[in-house]
């Protein structure tokens, strides 16, 4: 069985209006002396590091450094769940922040860095992207939306092919604001079975990210709203498709047949981003990093080993 080397550590994070020191957990898998590391942003918001512990085959096939971390807000990170609505607090700004301060902690704008963020990390990764910081190398943008009107569109149309009963389920309950009940979280997770993670029973990665969710919504709640199916926070009407021109890397585009991020809401970004490669997961729907994980970890790894020609 192959040692792999990894380390965890924090770093202090000044956020005005916080109200308390604030601190967030990292952790290394591998050697950040050796080859340019890959940041991985995980989705949620809220849903903490442990879902992406599959890319650590990056390190025992490719030799790649990841590193993870728990956003502000979630998992070892601090927790504020007094900010619970506060939308003026919880903002893309505060995680682009976060970031920042992450890849200057640990040194790695001269060295250069990889970026890889799923879902809501990949809306993050691809609003940081925009901006060309100082180190980036590549992006890979898996099972994220470049906009969520569109996401919510695309899962629309697949709420109209599940069973009759729970359709009529959810539609009443998004009308009537109904999103505690057992019922309602029975509806959703029929749906969450077919279009988040479709492997049965779930791998302990996607079980700790829903636990994560459900002990601290905080974040969640206040930037998204109550389900995957009904956004009601600011991110509701998120197109960061917008700014996705700007982005200079080299980019890799996933998403899975069975995604809740349909083709229509991960089209912009290769429609915009000049330099990029789309795989889709014929067998996957939003965790194709354990739906079909070996296949996802040679063509991520292939990916960060070489080069793509801009469209």
């Amino acid at each position: 069985m192959m040692l792999v080397p990894s380390t965890t550590g924090k770093i202090s994070l000044h956020i005005p209006h916080a109200g308390k020191p604030c601190e967030t957990w990292y952790k290394i898998v591998g050697d950040l002396n050796h080859g340019i590391p890959l940041i991985t942003l995980h989705g949620g918001p809220g849903a903490a590091h442990e879902y992406l512990l599959p890319l650590i085959d990056l390190y025992a096939k490719n030799g790649t450094t990841v590193i993870f971390y728990d956003q502000i807000g979630c998992g070892h990170s601090t927790r504020l769940s007094e900010k619970m609505g506060d939308e003026e607090f919880w903002t893309i700004e505060l995680f682009m922040k976060e970031l920042d301060a992450l890849i200057d902690h640990l040194a790695l704008r001269s060295g250069g860095f990889d970026l890889y963020g799923h879902s809501w990390g990949g809306m993050l990764g691809g609003a940081y992207a925009a901006r060309n910081p100082k180190g980036l190398r590549k992006l890979i943008l898996a099972d994220a939306p470049s906009s969520i009107p569109l996401m919510l569109k695309g899962e629309q149309e697949l709420m109209k092919l599940l069973p009759q009963e729970v359709q009529d389920v959810l539609e009443e309950c998004h009308r009537k604001h109904d999103f505690e009940s057992d019922k309602y979280k029975a509806a959703v997770l029929v749906f969450y079975k077919r279009h988040l993670c479709r492997l049965d029973p779930w791998p302990a990665g996607v079980v700790a990210a829903i636990e994560h969710l459900e002990e601290d919504p905080t974040v969640y709640q206040t930037m998204y709203g109550p389900s995957e199916l009904f956004a009601t926070g600011p991110l509701k009407g998120w197109e960061g498709y917008s700014t996705a021109h700007k982005i200079e890397a080299e980019t890799l585009l996933i998403n899975g047949r069975y995604d809740e991020v349909q083709d229509l809401a991960v089209r912009p970004w290769f429609e915009r981003i000049r330099k990029i490669k789309w795989v889709q997961l014929a067998e996957s729907s939003h965790m194709g990093q354990f739906e079909e994980r070996d296949r996802y970890m040679q063509f991520v790894g292939e990916f960060l080993e070489a080069g793509i020609k801009s469209g």
